[in-house]
C-alpha cells in the first residue's frame, strides 16, 4: 500500500489519529455502506481485486466452482466465512471493490506516478512554507489549522501546497480568502459554520484536486462559486443545508471532476440541465436527501459514470430509460427508497453492472428476468434473502439469512430445527393430557374447570403451530429458498399465522379472567357472588369470538395489511423490523402494546393484591393462621403463574418498543422468540393449573398405591383393596363431601377438616 501524502503522518501524530485508510477499504470491499469522511486523512491506495477465478468450470445455474478444481458450490456457499471449498476458493474475491473504491485505486495510482518526482517535498520535516499563522502546524509545504479556533480563512504565502482548516469556527469566506494561492492542490474545509461562498471565491486555485466542505450549513452554490477550479477532480459537499441544485450546468468550470458527493443534503429534485456539463464524472453520490422523483433524462449526459448512489430517498418510481445511457456504470445503489414497483427492463441498458443494491426495497413484481441482463452482475444486495433465487446467475447475493432461515432451510438453526418439535410435542401433549384427565377430577368448581379445559384447547393450537412449522421446514429442507416466497405467500402460512394468534390472545384474554376471579374471591370475599353456569359459558364464548376476529381481521383486508403473515418464514407477525404496511404496523402495535400488555399489567396487579390481602389477614386475624398458611401457599403458586407470565410476554413487549425506536432487531431473535419464548405459558399451564394441583397428585399416588397393591398380592380376590378411582374432589368442602366420597381419600389431610367455608372457597380456585 502506498500513502498520500506520507510526510503529514508523522508530523500530526501528535495532535491527531490520521484515519486508518485500510480498514476503510475493507469496509468498503465487505460493507460498501460506510461513505468516506473526508476530514484530514492518510490516504491509503486500495488494491483492486481480481475477480476471475482464471480457469473455467462448467456449473449449473444457481452453482458455482471452486477455483481450479472440478467441484461446483451452490450460491450460499459462497462468500459465507466458510471454507467448504477446502482450497478456499469460495472465499476468495468475495470483497465488493466496485464504484467509489475503484475509482480511488485508479486515481491515486496515477497521482502516486505524477507526484514521485516531489518525494523531496513529502520526506523534508522543515517547514517551506513563507507566512505560518501562530495557531497551525507547518510541514514541507502542508498547512495545518485544525481546530485553531479561526474565525476566517488565515493568510499564508502562495508556495502553500495543502491546508488543513476543519474543526473551526469560520462562518464567512471572503472573495479574497485564497488570492494568490496558485499552488494548492488540497483543501479541506470540513465542519466549519460556511452558510454561504461567494462567486469566484476559488478562481486562484487552478491547481485544486480537492475541495472537501463536509459538514457546513452551506444552503446555496451556482457555477460561478467554482469557477476557476480547471484541475478540480473531487468536490465533497456532504451534510450541509443545500435544499436544491442549480439550474444552470453544474461543472462548466470544473472540466475534469471525478468525484461528486452531495450526501445528506435536503435535495428535493434533480432537473436534466445540472449534470449537462459533467461528462468526466465517474462517482456520483446522492445518497440521504430528499429526492422524489427523476426524470428519464437526469443522468443522460454522465457516460462515463462509475458510481450511482441514490440510497435513503424518497424515489417512489423510475422512468423506464432512467439509467439508458450510463453504459460504463459499474455500481448502482437504490436501498432504502419507497420504490412501489421496477420493471422488468429496467435494468436492460446497465451491461457493465457488477454490483446493484436494492435494500430495503420491497419488490413485489419480482422475477428473473430483471437480472438476467446483467451477465456481469457480481454482487446483489436485496432486503430478503428470499430474492436471491431470482438472481442465481450472481456468485454474491446477500443477505443469506434473516436470523429465522436459510438459503437451505425454513428454520436456518439446527438447534432450532429440533427445539421446534420438542416444544411442540410438550406443548401438545401436556394439554391434550389434561384435557383428557380433567373429566376424572371431580370439582366443587366444574366452570373454573371449564375454563381449564377452555384454556388447555387454546395452548393446544401453540403446539399445532410448531408442529406445522416442523412439518414444512421438513418438507422444504435443503431447497427453501426455491420456495421461500411462495410459502409466504401461501394461504398455508396465512392459515398458521392465524392459528398462532388466536392461540396466543384465546390464552391472554383466559388467563386474565381467570386472574380476575381470583382476584374478586380472595380480596373481596364476602362480596364474592359464585359465577353461574351461564356467564362463564358467555365469557368463553365471547373470549373464543373475540380470538377469531383479531387472528382472521388481517385476512380480509388485504389491501390494508398487505402480507401480515407472511413477512417471515415462521408466519408470525412480531414485526420486529419495518413492517410491510403501515395498517400492519399498526395493528400490531395494537395487539402487542396495546391489549397484550394491559392483560399482562392486570394480572400483576391482581396477584400483588392477592399477597396484599393475604398479608392483611395474617394481621388482623391472627386466630385463623392455619387457613392464612393454605393461602398463602396458593398465592405461591399464583406468583409462579405471573412469573412464567413476565418470562414469555416482556421479551415481546420490549422488542415491540425497539422496533418502534427504529432499533434493528436481528432476525435471530425473532425465532428464538417464537420458538422458545412465546410458547412458555402454552406448554407450562398445563404444570401450573392441573399437574401440580394436590387432587392431581393424590389421584396419581393412589394409583401407584393400588398397582403395587395388585403386584404383591397377586390375586384379584386375595384381598379386598380400593380400585383405581379417577374420581376425586379437587377443592372440596368438607362439609358437603357425601360419605361415598370420603371413605377411599386414604391421603386426605386430617387438618384440612377444620378449615372454614371462606378457605373452601379460595381453595376451589386453585
Amino acid at each position: 500500500m502506498t500513502s498520500i501524502p506520507t510526510g503529514t503522518q508523522a508530523a500530526w501524530r501528535s495532535r491527531r489519529k490520521p484515519s486508518d485508510w485500510s480498514t476503510q477499504c475493507a469496509k468498503a470491499r465487505l460493507g460498501r455502506r460506510n461513505r468516506v469522511h473526508w476530514d484530514k486523512v492518510t490516504v491509503i491506495h486500495c488494491t483492486s481485486e481480481n475477480q476471475d477465478s482464471g480457469h473455467e468450470v462448467i456449473c449449473p445455474l444457481g452453482y458455482f466452482p471452486c477455483g481450479n478444481i472440478t467441484k461446483c458450490l451452490p450460491q450460499l456457499l459462497h462468500c459465507n466465512g466458510v471454507d467448504d471449498c477446502g482450497n478456499q476458493a469460495d472465499e476468495d474475491n468475495c470483497g465488493d471493490n466496485n464504484g467509489w473504491s475503484q475509482q480511488f485505486d485508479k486515481y491515486f495510482a496515477k497521482y502516486n506516478e505524477m507526484t514521485s518526482s516531489r518525494a523531496f517535498e513529502v520526506k523534508t520535516s522543515e517547514c517551506l512554507v513563507d507566512s505560518v499563522p501562530a495557531e497551525c502546524l507547518c510541514r514541507g509545504l502542508e498547512l495545518d489549522c485544525e481546530g485553531a479556533n479561526l474565525r476566517a480563512v488565515p493568510s499564508v504565502s502562495s508556495n502553500v501546497t495543502l491546508m488543513f482548516l476543519q474543526n473551526n469556527k469560520i462562518r464567512a469566506v471572503s472573495e479574497h480568502a485564497f488570492k494568490g494561492l496558485y499552488n494548492l492542490t488540497k483543501l479541506y474545509l470540513s465542519h466549519n459554520k460556511i452558510t454561504f461562498l461567494k462567486p469566484g471565491v476559488f478562481e486562484d486555485l487552478h491547481k485544486l484536486e480537492w475541495l472537501i466542505i463536509e459538514n457546513n450549513k452551506i444552503n446555496q452554490i451556482s457555477p460561478l462559486t467554482f469557477h476557476g477550479l480547471n484541475s478540480l477532480i473531487l468536490l465533497v459537499l456532504m451534510n450541509n443545508s443545500l435544499a436544491r441544485l442549480p439550474d444552470k450546468p453544474l461543472c462548466q468550470h470544473m472540466p475534469r471532476l471525478h468525484w461528486l458527493d452531495f450526501e445528506g443534503n435536503h435535495i428535493h429534485n434533480l432537473r436534466n440541465v445540472t449534470f449537462i456539463s459533467c461528462s468526466t464524472l465517474t462517482v456520483l453520490v446522492m445518497r440521504r436527501n430528499k429526492i422524489s422523483s427523476l426524470n428519464e433524462n437526469s443522468f443522460s449526459s454522465l457516460q462515463k459514470l462509475d458510481e450511482l448512489d441514490l440510497a435513503s430517498n424518497k424515489i417512489e418510481s423510475l422512468p423506464p430509460y432512467l439509467f439508458k445511457d450510463l453504459k460504463e456504470l459499474s455500481q448502482l445503489n437504490l436501498s432504502y427508497n419507497p420504490i412501489q414497483k421496477i420493471q422488468a427492463n429496467q435494468f436492460d441498458y446497465l451491461l457493465k453492472l457488477k454490483s446493484l443494491s436494492l435494500e430495503g426495497i420491497e419488490i413485489t413484481n419480482i422475477q428473473r428476468r430483471m437480472f438476467k441482463p446483467l451477465r456481469n452482475l457480481s454482487h446483489i444486495y436485496f432486503k430478503k434473502f428470499q430474492y436471491c433465487g431470482y438472481a442465481p446467475h450472481v456468485r454474491s447475493c446477500k443477505p443469506n439469512t434473516d436470523g429465522i432461515s436459510s438459503f437451505e432451510n425454513l428454520l436456518a438453526s439446527t438447534v432450532q430445527r429440533v427445539f421446534v418439535w420438542v416444544v411442540s410435542a410438550v406443548t401438545c401433549f401436556g394439554n391434550i393430557f389434561v384435557i383428557c384427565m380433567r373429566p376424572y377430577i371431580r370439582s366443587e368448581n366444574k366452570l373454573h374447570a371449564m375454563s381449564i379445559m377452555s384454556l388447555c384447547c387454546a395452548d393446544c393450537l401453540m403446539g399445532i403451530y410448531l408442529f406445522v412449522i416442523g412439518v414444512f421446514d421438513v418438507k422444504y429442507r435443503g431447497e427453501y429458498n426455491k420456495h421461500a416466497q411462495l410459502w409466504m405467500d401461501s394461504i398455508h402460512c396465512q392459515l398458521v399465522g392465524s392459528l398462532a394468534i388466536l392461540s396466543t390472545e384465546v390464552s391472554v384474554l383466559l388467563l386474565t379472567y381467570l386472574t380476575l376471579e381470583k382476584y374478586i374471591c380472595i380480596v373481596y370475599p364476602f362480596r364474592c357472588l359464585k359465577p353461574g353456569k351461564c356467564r362463564t359459558i358467555s365469557i368463553l364464548i365471547l373470549i373464543w369470538v373475540i380470538g377469531f376476529v383479531v387472528a382472521f381481521i388481517p385476512l380480509s383486508h388485504k389491501e390494508f395489511f398487505s402480507n401480515y403473515y407472511g413477512t417471515n418464514g415462521v408466519c408470525f407477525p412480531l414485526h420486529s423490523e419495518q413492517a410491510e404496511s403501515t395498517g400492519g404496523q399498526i395493528y400490531s402495535v395494537v395487539i402487542f402494546l396495546g391489549v397484550n400488555l394491559a392483560a399482562f399489567i392486570i394480572i400483576v396487579f391482581s396477584y400483588g393484591s392477592m399477597f396484599y390481602s393475604v398479608h392483611q389477614t395474617a394481621i388482623t386475624a391472627t386466630e385463623i393462621r392455619n387457613h392464612i398458611k393454605k393461602e398463602m401457599t396458593l398465592a405461591k403458586r399464583f406468583f409462579f403463574i405471573v412469573f412464567t407470565d413476565a418470562l414469555c410476554w416482556i421479551p415481546i413487549f420490549i422488542l415491540k418498543l425497539l422496533s418502534l425506536l427504529q432499533v434493528e432487531i436481528p432476525g435471530t431473535i425473532t425465532s428464538w422468540v417464537v420458538i422458545f419464548i412465546l410458547p412458555i405459558n402454552s406448554a407450562l399451564n398445563p404444570l401450573l393449573y392441573t399437574l401440580t394441583t394436590r387432587p392431581f397428585k393424590e389421584m396419581i399416588h393412589q394409583v401407584w398405591y393400588n398397582y403395587k397393591q395388585g403386584r404383591s398380592i397377586g390375586s384379584k380376590s386375595s384381598q379386598k383393596t380400593y380400585g383405581p378411582s379417577f374420581i376425586w374432589v379437587e377443592m372440596w368442602p368438607m362439609q358437603e363431601i357425601t360419605p361415598e366420597l370420603t371413605k377411599p381419600a386414604i391421603y386426605t389431610d386430617s387438618s384440612e377438616t377444620s378449615v372454614t367455608t371462606h378457605s373452601t372457597r379460595l381453595n376451589s380456585y386453585r
